[in-house]
């Protein structure tokens, strides 16, 4: 028998996403276990439920915006969380993140003007820039210590062309797992500060810190001038599994800055709906018991690809951080890396997309046993 058949005291429930409309379920027919888009099988935290039947129990889905109360449980979990202090003023509310990096880029930056952006890195951050027409400097981030890292010289010479106008970060980093720590972010700020940059920080994996001893550090909190630069992006739907009510927000604490987004997604940018506006409450006020379980339990996944992925001749870099393992898999020398684990039974997400194709990316968001089956399939392979 499995250790992880073991029945274990946990909070956290896979659900069978089979026939529900899921993308990440649907998208791959016949018997393929999907690992691919970041979007986990847990059901969502019981308090999440409550609050979305209660606000359904009302009848009245009109126009809604959000109150004071939402405002104050976002600026009691910055502060919680990450000894961030923000203020209400700063927040605004968005029906996602990726919509929001689109605006960002077209907001500060003109055509032609340049965009840093590290990477790999999530695909939606280079395709914000390509989309508008921005010149791209891509930063590599090689291995260091086991933990992927900027290029810093590399940041240095994108950061004096004088075109190069914003920063797109990603922290935590997805698809490679770091929680950037003070000093490397400090570092990312002098060029920043001396070159008048915007950042634009794409945090939406805040609160998925696995490692012990490691804390989510916001950009804008480093300092005065980091925040007076900074546009962060968050969001509960990753930690909560919320994706598809659609909610995000940033916090921007320089007003001008604040203004000049605002003006950029007026008229193309709706607000969330008012279920969202109630899961987010409730995410940020009665969840803590779920999260900690969460943690725990994607901890163990984590562990579990380290061990069974020892035993091959792919390459795994720390996950500090979210429920994604980046494993290079260049060895194999793959055209197509989708094709070839699909065959397998297996959909992954392919690292090209993310700017390398030597690596794939695997969603380990999922039951123990579901995890424990793709493993195996993957192994015959690997």
């Amino acid at each position: 028998m499995s250790d992880f058949d073991l029945q274990e005291t946990t909070l956290i429930k896979a659900k069978d996403r089979q026939n529900t409309q899921s993308i990440k379920w649907e998208k791959f027919p016949g018997d393929i276990i999907p690992m691919w888009v970041a979007d986990m099988d847990f059901e969502s935290p019981k308090p999440i439920i409550q609050a979305l039947q209660e606000r359904v129990s009302d009848g009245v889905f009109g126009y809604t915006k959000a109150d004071d109360s939402l405002n104050q449980a976002i600026i009691d979990n910055a502060y919680k969380q990450y000894t961030w202090q923000i203020k209400s003023k700063d927040i605004n509310y968005l029906p996602g993140l990726v919509c929001a990096l689109h605006v960002a880029v077209r907001a500060f930056t003109k055509e032609d003007e340049g965009v840093i952006i590290p990477g790999p890195v999530y695909f939606h951050l280079t395709k914000a820039a390509q989309l508008a027409n921005r010149t791209i400097h891509a930063i590599p981030m090689t291995l260091e210590e086991n933990r992927w890292l900027p290029d810093m010289d590399a940041f240095a010479k994108a950061c004096a062309d004088s075109k190069s106008k914003l920063i797109l970060l990603c922290n935590p980093h997805n698809p490679g797992g770091t929680v950037f720590n003070r000093e490397e972010l400090t570092k990312i700020h002098a060029l920043a500060k001396q070159h008048d940059l915007t950042v634009v920080s794409d945090e939406i994996h805040c609160d998925l810190i696995l490692d012990e001893g490691l804390k989510h550090i916001p950009f804008a909190s480093l300092n005065e001038d980091a925040a007076n630069r900074t546009v962060t992006l968050m969001a509960p739907s990753k930690t909560y599994n919320v994706a598809g009510l659609g909610l995000a927000y940033s916090v921007i604490q320089n007003l001008t800055l604040r203004n000049i987004f605002n003006l950029a997604r007026s008229g193309i940018m709706p607000d969330p709906n008012l279920l969202a506006f109630n899961a987010t409450k409730s995410a940020y006020t009665e969840c803590q018991d779920w999260h900690q379980d969460l943690i725990k339990y994607l901890r163990k996944n984590r562990d579990l690809i380290y061990q069974k992925l020892s035993h091959t001749q792919c390459k795994i870099s720390k996950i500090e951080a979210t429920y994604l393992a980046w494993i290079d898999v260049s060895y194999l020398k793959l055209e197509d890396a989708e094709a070839y684990f699909l065959k397998a039974g297996v959909a992954i997400s392919d690292g090209k997309q993310f700017g390398n194709s030597n690596f794939i990316r695997l969603n380990f968001g999922c039951s123990h046993q579901q995890l424990d089956q793709a493993l195996t399939r993957l192994l015959k392979v690997l």
